[in-house]
């Protein structure tokens, strides 16, 4: 092992400045990959830690021995949601909620950061009127989010409000009735789950290509490789040193990524945590995976290049002499394209039910999402072969006759050049359909609050006085079958004056009814508005991992094909070829199958979404015409950047051998 790892050590460092730079590639390429599936990894803990958070709040089904009541309401500041968790102790050893020292006494309000700071900013009859006397301040236990507005609140358990009933508000912001329980729930809420299910699709929808791009770090400058070791063998190395061989260059250099990329996620996180998820940002905390995480990913990442670089060594072992001499290896069976035919054809065949399946019809869909990923990678060559035939037989140019014979010949390497844009061009079109549109909430001057119907008189005679002062006119709607539930009366307060008046109406209507608030209708579709935004910037932020990646991919990987190709090159220009031609043909390798194998994804991914296309309208094509032109755009950029290297491998006269 001693002797591998020395010879390992020798051919890395006596391999020249191009080897060394092949090395860099595929350094890059992995710190690359490892940060973005550092961040793949941490959106799902993240999103667990949020759903630990939100669990407490809500009181599910009641104990037989109880020591407490829970309630839970959401009131409104400036359109933003304020969740008021009421709490009341059956029992002196009722246990203290998360995030608090201890169980609130009755009267006191403990308030989230944002809600203190909120409180203090405002005048006391737009919002602190609503609360009693502040005793503390939530800890992060009890926080979803940083900038998230929450009150916990103490009762006496007869008080009204532990003993009404609760309006239903269905969405994010909800509420539930007073409920007698021993201890805080730790279930996932509902709402959470649907969080949890968004942030799975879009991990296999950024961990797949990354795992394809990861195993194609160890593919970089192969041919170099397999010449070199090819080299080895025919001078004596057995197979198992040169597996040994290109194991350990593989490890080390991964590792060393790998540790790049840590590094490079754990600086980008500050500016994560920007990003607005279900309301607020995000603590940096919850987006870092912990020791254990990022060491199983530090050991994890080496081990599958390691792993991808020896499956590639089949030739070098088996029939070292034809990779030195360069034959071009077998062509590869259209059997590679029924697979992908066969995966389209059963998404096609139950994708109708799967809405209505619930976890399991999730867990199909990630299925799907996976195989179709494996099958496009799997057709790709097959594809790019064909296209390089296709090139050839239309050439009217030297340029593009280098191009195609370059795809027939090697459409293997070909294929890890575009697969970024191909498996990207899935993602851009399966999000396409996932909730593009931009949502939007116009604000209401319009409170409606719930009461019981024989009472509705007598409560709006006792809202007019606590409106006193307040430009606003109370109405009672009688019951109807119709929303609300027939069973209750509706007061419409029309409140003119804008934000701040609606504000202080809200506070002097706190606790007029038990158990009710007041609400405007923009109150109720704030939830659902919430969620389509969420969608949207889930799909932003999926789309923009993916063109990351395929533009990485792209720069990489055509650094690296130059690299491999370096003896030819310039014995093309020995030849006479002018350099133009030859990043002519460079360019047009690149960009013919691009287009037609981004293309095709885009409208693999578009099939796969149909069942679930929600909100696509005009601004869901711009965004997805402006991603797919700017990914593009960006790619064609990346590959460009190896054209000084392709001048600088052309200007030795005299190419020597690895």
């Amino acid at each position: 092992m001693r002797r591998t790892l020395e010879l390992t050590w020798r051919l890395l460092r006596g391999g020249g400045r191009r080897n060394l730079l092949g090395s860099l590639l595929t350094l890059a390429a992995v710190a690359v990959s490892t940060g973005l599936l550092l961040f793949a990894v941490s959106a799902n803990l993240a999103f667990a830690q949020r759903s630990h958070a939100d669990a407490w709040r809500h009181p599910g089904k009641a104990d037989a021995r109880p020591v407490m009541v829970e309630a839970l309401a959401t009131d409104y500041v400036r359109g933003r949601p304020i969740t008021v968790v009421e709490l009341a102790a059956l029992k002196p050893d009722a246990p203290a909620p998360p995030g608090m020292p201890r169980f609130p006494r009755p009267g006191e309000t403990w308030t989230s950061p944002a809600l203190a700071r909120l409180i203090k900013d405002l005048p006391a009859d737009q919002l602190a009127g609503r609360f009693p006397a502040r005793a503390g301040t939530l800890g992060r236990d009890a926080l979803i989010h940083p900038g998230e507005l929450v009150a916990v609140v103490g009762h006496r358990p007869g008080d009204p409000a532990m003993t009404a009933h609760r309006d239903d508000l269905s969405g994010v912001e909800n509420t539930a009735a007073p409920t007698a329980i021993a201890r805080f729930p730790t279930d996932t809420a509902a709402v959470s789950s649907v969080y949890q299910a968004l942030v799975a699709i879009a991990s296999v929808l950024m961990v797949v290509p990354l795992l394809v791009f990861g195993g194609a770090a160890a593919r970089l400058t192969v041919a170099r490789r397999d010449r070199r070791l090819a080299a080895l063998r025919l001078v004596g190395a057995t197979p198992g040193q040169v597996v040994a061989i290109t194991t350990a260059e593989a490890v080390l250099t991964a590792a060393a990524g790998a540790l790049a990329g840590t590094v490079l996620y754990a600086a980008a996180i500050p500016a994560l945590t920007r990003i607005a998820i279900a309301g607020g940002g995000w603590y940096a905390a919850d987006l870092w995976p912990g020791a254990p995480t990022v060491a199983a990913l530090l050991a994890a990442v080496p081990v599958l290049v390691g792993a991808s670089a020896v499956a590639g060594l089949r030739r070098v072992v088996v029939s070292p002499l034809g990779v030195a001499r360069r034959e071009t290896p077998p062509a590869m069976r259209a059997v590679r394209l029924l697979l992908l035919a066969a995966v389209v054809v059963a998404f096609g065949a139950l994708s109708g039910g799967l809405t209505g399946m619930g976890r399991t019809g999730l867990v199909i869909m990630l299925l799907f999402l996976m195989l179709a990923f494996v099958a496009i990678n799997l057709a790709g060559p097959w594809v790019v072969a064909l296209i390089g035939r296709v090139t050839v037989g239309l050439a009217r140019s030297p340029a593009r006759l280098l191009a195609g014979r370059r795809l027939v010949d090697d459409p293997r390497s070909a294929w890890r050049t575009v697969a970024g844009v191909a498996l990207t061009g899935f993602v851009a079109g399966f999000l396409a359909l996932m909730g593009t549109a931009s949502p939007g909430t116009k604000a209401s001057g319009e409170l409606r609050l719930t009461v019981p119907p024989a009472r509705g008189e007598a409560v709006a005679e006792q809202v007019r006085g606590r409106l006193h002062g307040i430009d606003a006119g109370v109405s009672v709607k009688p019951p109807s079958t119709e929303d609300p539930p027939a069973d209750a009366a509706v007061l419409t307060i029309s409140v003119r004056g804008g934000a701040g008046a609606v504000d202080e109406a809200r506070t002097a209507l706190a606790a007029a009814v038990p158990g009710r608030v007041a609400t405007t209708t923009a109150d109720q579709d704030r939830a659902q508005d919430r969620l389509l935004g969420d969608l949207r910037t889930g799909a932003l932020t999926v789309l923009v991992v993916s063109f990351l990646i395929a533009i990485t991919s792209a720069g990489i990987t055509g650094a690296s094909a130059v690299l491999d190709r370096r003896q030819a090159y310039a014995m093309l220009r020995l030849a006479g070829t002018p350099l133009r031609v030859l990043d002519r043909a460079r360019r047009q390798e690149t960009l013919i199958p691009l287009v037609v194998m981004g293309g095709g994804s885009l409208a693999t991914g578009l099939f796969f979404a149909s069942p679930f296309a929600i909100g696509f309208g005009a601004s869901g094509a711009v965004t997805l015409a402006a991603f797919v032109a700017l990914g593009f755009g960006g790619i064609l950029g990346a590959s460009a950047l190896s054209r000084p290297l392709l001048r600088a491998v052309t200007t030795d006269p005299a190419p020597t051998p690895d």
